[in-house]
Order: structure tokens, then sequence, then C-alpha cells
């Protein structure tokens, strides 16, 4: 008997409070292979969240009991998935405030069940890369040539393997999303890097006109390895085109 070799089915969380949306979305993502479960409100949210442990949420912000940013938190707290916030048209603070607490992406209503397909298969792929290769890394712990997969730049040092940073020798928490934009920095410093090349390079979907989420991504990473974000000494801003790791001692 041959083994089954599909793959295993991705479960996501569909979080509103319009029935009409959600089935929009389940008719969508279940066309696409996916299986969903539904929330329309904060709390249940939460509950499903941990119980279910999706791979990935749709999160709307506003929602009764509990709104989309407490649950963003809630969740982050204890599942290290990706959250992508459904906000509207033109609250931009919901969108900023969003990111600011862990969210990975946010895309505004109404949206295109296209690009918002994009943005699900580029988040899910981002973090399976991610986990398959922490798991890999536990198994083998203990390698002798590790210092390759280390880079410095002056004050700052991060381990690839480990996916841990270091700012002055203090180890720094990063989530996995400021972790990759802050390697890929790294890994050129001195060079600057324009936000779409950093948001198609990182995120992993085009670009798609809303650079935001670089800047407020940068500015959670400045706040937690710059002794003074007004004067940054590491993750520095060239004004009007991007952003580069300092290479000057």
């Amino acid at each position: 008997m041959e083994e089954n070799l599909e793959k295993e089915v991705k479960k996501i969380l569909i979080v509103d409070d319009e029935q009409a949306i959600i089935d929009v979305l389940v008719y969508n993502l279940k066309r696409e292979g996916y299986e969903t479960i539904e929330a329309t409100d904060g709390l249940t949210a939460v509950n499903k969240a941990l119980e279910e442990q999706p791979d990935l949420m749709l999160l709307d912000i506003m929602l009764p009991k509990l709104d989309g940013k407490a649950v963003c938190t809630r969740v982050k707290n204890h599942l290290n998935i990706p959250i992508l916030m459904l906000t509207a048209k033109d609250a931009e603070i919901d969108k900023i405030v969003g990111l600011e607490l862990g969210a990975d992406d946010y895309i505004t209503k109404p949206f295109s069940v296209r690009e918002l397909m994009a943005r699900v298969k580029a988040n899910l792929r981002k973090y399976e890369m991610l986990s398959s290769k922490k798991d890999n890394i536990q198994e083998i712990q203990e390698i002798e040539n590790r210092n390759e997969n280390v880079i410095k730049v002056n004050e700052l040092e991060l381990d690839l393997d480990r996916f841990e940073v270091k700012v002055r020798g203090e180890i720094i928490d990063l989530t996995l999303r400021e972790f990759e934009v802050l390697k890929f920095l790294a890994t050129q410093p001195g060079q600057v890097v324009t936000r779409e090349t950093l948001l198609e390079k990182v995120w992993g979907y085009e670009y798609y006109g809303d650079i935001r989420t670089v800047d407020v991504t940068v500015r959670r990473i400045r706040e937690k390895i710059e002794k003074d974000t007004s004067t940054p000494k590491i993750l520095i801003t060239k004004r009007g085109v991007g952003y580069y790791i300092s290479a000057k001692k």
C-alpha cells in the first residue's frame, strides 16, 4: 500500500463580526484547500485559537466583547502564528497599532480576494520555512562550525541557527518577522535597502503600495536594540530611500 504523501492541511481561524465577510473568506479559503474555523467575537476568538491552534489567523479590528488588538496580544503571548489584521479602509491608526502589538500583516476592507490569498500564502510559507529551520536546529544542536552561521556587525550579533539576536552581548527578544528584517539588512551592512525591497524579500509578496508595514516593524526593532531611538546607531534611516545597518565602528 502506498503511503499518503498529501501535505498537511493548514487551518485558518477567521475572526469577524460580519457573517457575510466570514462566508466569503470561508468559500475562497476552502477552494484553496485550507481548513477554516470561525469566530464572531474577540473572546471566542482567543478561546478557539488556544484550543484549535490554527496555522494562521485573519483578525478583524472591530469586534464585540474583546477588540482585535487585545485578541492579537493575547494570542501572540501563547502562539507563534502569523496574524493578518483586517482593518477599515481609512483606519490608519488601527493598522499601526495592530502591527505594534505583533500582527504580521494587515489588509484593508474592502479587500481583493486575490490579494488576500497571496498574503495568506506568503505568511504561511514564511512561518513554515522558519519553523522547519528551527526543528532541524534542535535535532542537530551541537555542530562544530556554528560560527559560519553567525553575523556580526559591530555591537550587533545574529545567530542564524538559534534565531537569536544579541546587542552589546545582551539577548534581544524579537519576533520572527523582526529577526528576518534585521538579518536581511545585516547581511549587507552599510548598504541602503528600500522599503519596497524589504516588503518583497522579507514579507514574501509583491509590493502592493503600502510601506507603513516596514516602517512600523523597523520602529519596533529600534525600540529593542537602540539605546536612544531618537539617534539610532545600529539601524539607520536613509531619508526618502530606506534603511541600513551601520558598518561604522
